[in-house]
């Protein structure tokens, strides 16, 4: 019994050990897609704040 036992716990410690993996592999690509998403979003900004000035630049020309 004691080898059966043994093999049961390596079992469930390899079992855990796999499943701790997967959550943190699934963290880390959770985090990476946040990171992803906020840097298309400061791209973004940062366009619309450059056709704005652009914009503005162009009204006052054309008040010159």
């Amino acid at each position: 019994m004691g080898l059966m036992d043994n093999a049961k716990d390596a079992a469930q410690a390899t079992g855990k050990k796999v499943g701790d993996v997967v959550e943190d592999t699934k963290d880390r690509m959770s985090d990476r897609a946040d990171e992803a998403r906020a840097d298309a979003e400061v791209k973004r900004a940062e366009s619309d704040r450059e056709a704005t000035k652009a914009k503005n630049d162009y009204k006052e020309s054309l008040r010159d």
